[in-house]
């Protein structure tokens, strides 16, 4: 057969999420686009029994087929084939559809449910003829209107202007440009406008830190991996305020210097101007490229595509950022690496830091991991020898770690005090005012009351569609669900007893604006939480203002945790830290140490001495007493000998089947009939499968929930009899049921 009649033949995931499709389709390349199709490709085959035109992804070509294919009508773009590897890899590591992990990796705007962006296009004007040629037309009377001699003028010292600032600057129209045009003087060229987040940012320049000894052998050790593009795996581990961040500074510095890309993550949560402008003050604005949920899809098209064009070679962002399309990668740096945001929490279900580790593999670049609470799995990792540890004990321009006292607030009710403040935090803040010095308070619940309960009957205000309490919001005056997001105005009288004795319990941020308002009425307080940073750069406007303004108490749930620093912050207080304690969480204990030494952190940062306060009912909890003394190595030993004797995670992976159902009786007899499934083909010894149960918050936006928990080591065997169950459901067409695999999950709710 001559090679003209070799029909070539493209295997397609279709883009949808149905799990049905989880699989490859066949289709015939058309010979006008057999050089354009490649393994990546965005195509539109005809699909299904209507032939409708769909998007799909080729992610395999072969010569031939043993079904009867139809071709592919059209090529949209095209990504790498690494980046179909990885889709794979990923699709099979968190048991999901391919397609779910290629969208990972399309420029944003360009994903079905966002609105589609295009290029910014304007038109700018240029001169066409040199001065010469322009004088001698005026002095020959060719140009005769003052107002084209005026313009003509104006563009002679701005050339690439808008008409409009033609307009606003001469007088001039729109028509009179135009008429130049005619008569030769003048072009309008199109012009690709980039819609850059840092555009207005104006930050002066710094210099590299002369690095003490500590940071010196980090970044010796980590540099030579750059220079050999060698991959390892390392964990800064340092002390708040020991400066990591410039050890990151001058490891970029040394990957640009070799003409390599950095990347560079940081949690959602802690995007903060700070850590942004000091990049901006280390390097050129030009080659930095920002990637978060804050920016409008258009913004993070132009991102998205100044780094597909190589412009930008360092990249900041949240954990998508880690999919950006960037080349020759010189470093990776995962920063407060602990952060439960690098995990998703929807479909794919990732763990950024391990697709990090698998693009440092392959790029053979080292990848750092951050923090001063490392994740205990991370820390382990050191012990074993799996990752590199590199310790800054000392913070940075030797301050001494803050002061902490812990307060029994059992002690407190006995003392008479019903107050959120415990008397010894009270007069701190007093202090703190007198001394014009600033002051974080800490808790982590927003909204006023956590819930609504009649005193006669006990009945709870119950969100409609969850069966979860509402949370009262002062400020709107309304019963808010932090789940669904149903609203409804406030009950007064109670719908089962019709008692007036309505009464609001437990405390939020907003509560603790309030009441730090009435108790220091001259002081100056801000909020930062999700319900005060819903606009653009709120976020940011809160800080700078805290900041600048020098407002005396910022009052905040984890938002004010990690990756701020400011010189007047001297005390730091923790309203209830037993919040994170009492959680259907393993980590509960982690979580709780994590929290508090990171808010600790935030205090005596510069030359002024720190204090930080935590009240609690569990005073004599390792947990707390280890972050009182800021000793992490304590809290790890005593972590890992619980974790080691349950056998929970770094000792085993926990795979959650997570099931929600609009129907009762459906969820429980497919929560069933997954459990026999995985009990008769996990071996035993290697895989403990808990019985199926309603999950602790069981229902939500109407839908029941259920899981069933699996504890062991994901093999390849475990892995192919846990997706060959998943097949079995999906064949069995369970229409109101939903089935989804979260591995080593951050929630167990």
């Amino acid at each position: 057969m001559r090679r003209e009649e070799i029909i070539m033949i493209a295997e397609v995931v279709i883009n949808r999420s149905a799990k049905k499709l989880n699989r490859t389709f066949d289709y015939k390349i058309p010979n006008d686009l057999e050089e354009l199709v490649i393994i990546g490709s965005s195509v539109l085959v005809p699909f299904g029994k209507s032939g409708v035109l769909t998007e799909g992804y080729v992610v395999g070509i072969k010569e031939e087929t043993e079904y009867e294919a139809k071709e592919i009508s059209k090529i949209n773009y095209n990504l790498t084939e690494k980046q179909i590897d990885l889709a794979k890899w990923m699709a099979n590591r968190y048991f999901c559809n391919v397609s779910d992990c290629i969208k990972q990796m399309l420029t944003p705007g360009t994903k079905s449910k966002e609105n589609t962006v295009q290029e910014k296009i304007i038109n700018v004007v240029y001169l066409k003829k040199n001065t010469e040629e322009l004088q001698f037309d005026i002095e020959m009377g060719k140009i005769k209107s003052e107002k084209q001699k005026k313009i003509l003028q104006f563009l002679k010292n701005n050339e690439g202007v808008t008409i409009s600032d033609i307009e606003l600057y001469t007088g001039g129209s729109r028509a009179i440009v135009k008429t130049l045009e005619k008569n030769g003087y003048v072009e309008i060229v199109e012009k690709k406008l980039e819609r850059n987040p840092l555009a207005n940012k104006q930050i002066e320049k710094t210099t590299n830190l002369k690095l003490t000894e500590e940071q010196s052998f980090a970044y010796n050790k980590i540099s030579e991996n750059i220079e050999k593009n060698n991959y390892e795996e390392f964990l800064l581990y340092g002390v708040t305020g020991s400066g990591k961040t410039e050890v990151y500074l001058q490891l970029i510095e040394k990957a640009i210097n070799l003409n390599k890309t950095a990347i560079v993550l940081v949690p959602e949560i802690s995007l903060t101007p700070q850590m942004i402008d000091r990049f901006i003050a280390r390097f050129k604005k030009e080659e930095i490229a920002v990637l978060h949920s804050k920016l409008s899809i258009g913004e993070r098209y132009d991102e998205w595509n100044k780094i597909k064009e190589g412009k930008a070679r360092i990249i900041i962002g949240a954990r998508s950022a880690i999919f950006a399309p960037t080349e020759n990668i010189g470093i990776i740096i995962i920063d407060e690496e602990h952060d439960s945001s690098y995990k998703s929490e929807a479909v794919p279900k990732y763990d950024a830091k391990e697709i990090a580790k698998k693009i440092a593999k392959e790029n053979g670049c080292p990848l750092v991991l951050g923090s001063a609470t490392p994740d205990l799995t991370t820390f382990y990792k050191t012990q074993k020898g799996k990752i590199t540890l590199l310790k800054l004990t000392k913070r940075a321009n030797n301050s001494n770690l803050p002061h902490v006292d812990i307060v029994d607030l059992k002690m407190e009710l006995a003392n008479g005090n019903r107050s959120m403040l415990s008397y010894k935090l009270h007069d701190a803040i007093e202090q703190n005012l007198k001394d014009k010095r600033q002051t974080i308070l800490f808790l982590n619940r927003r909204g006023y009351s956590t819930f609504i309960m009649c005193r006669d009957c006990g009945y709870t205000v119950k969100c409609k569609n969850c069966n979860i309490s509402m949370t009262y919001h002062r400020t709107e005056n309304k019963l808010k669900c932090h789940y669904c997001g149903y609203e409804e105005n406030v009950v007064t009288v109670c719908p089962e007893c019709h008692s007036t004795k309505i009464r609001y319990f437990g405390t939020g941020t907003q509560k603790l604006e309030q009441e730090i308002n009435k108790i220091f009425p001259t002081a100056s307080t801000i909020r930062m939480d999700i319900d005060t940073v819903t606009k653009k750069n709120s976020h940011e406007e809160i800080l700078k203002k805290f900041r600048d303004e020098n407002i005396d108490i910022l009052i905040g749930t984890q938002m004010v945790v990690k990756g701020h620093h400011f010189p007047n912050v001297t005390l730091v207080g923790v309203i209830a830290a037993d919040s994170s304690l009492n959680i259907d969480d393993y980590r509960a204990n982690e979580r709780t140490f994590q929290i508090l030494t990171q808010v600790a952190g935030r205090a005596g940062r510069e030359k002024l001495p720190g204090n930080v306060i935590i009240q609690t009912y569990n005073p004599d909890n390792f947990a707390i007493l280890c972050a009182k003394q800021q000793n992490y190595e304590m809290f790890y030993n005593t972590e890992i000998a619980l974790r080691k004797q349950l056998k929970y995670p770094p000792f085993c992976d926990i795979i959650l089947i997570g099931f929600n159902s609009l129907l009762e009786n459906e969820i429980i007899d497919v929560s069933n009939k997954t459990y026999q499934y995985l009990k008769n083909r996990l071996d035993e010894q290697e895989f403990n499968v808990l019985k199926p149960m309603p999950s602790p918050i069981d229902k939500i936006q109407n839908r029941y929930r259920w899981r069933i928990i699996i504890k062991g080591n994901i093999t390849e065997e475990a892995n192919k009899v846990i997706n060959d169950c998943l097949k079995i459901i999906y064949d069995r067409n369970y229409k109101n049921t939903r089935v989804a695999i979260d591995v080593n999950p951050n929630s167990m709710l």
